[in-house]
């Protein structure tokens, strides 16, 4: 699932250091292996899968940068890839 991601810094420059590159993967595949096991805990609950997907969702919106704050107000990728 990771491995096809291609990271990006917040100038479109593509990450290529090593170590940062298996940060990010390791933290995608526990955060989809935790994701995996409560959407089967709920379906196995009897929850409705849309709903739950759609908490999913809201959880990953109301995620909070605590950096905010020492990053530039344009911290998003501001070039195209490629």
């Amino acid at each position: 699932m990771s491995t096809s991601i291609r990271w990006q810094y917040t100038n479109g420059d593509v990450i290529a250091c090593t170590e940062k590159l298996k940060v990010l993967n390791e933290n995608l595949l526990e955060i989809r292996q935790v994701a995996q096991d409560a959407l089967e805990d709920g379906l196995l609950i009897g929850c409705c899968e849309q709903q739950m997907r759609e908490v999913f969702k809201g959880i990953v919106e109301k995620l909070v940068n605590p950096y905010s704050k020492s990053l530039p107000d344009n911290n998003v990728i501001n070039k195209s890839p490629g």
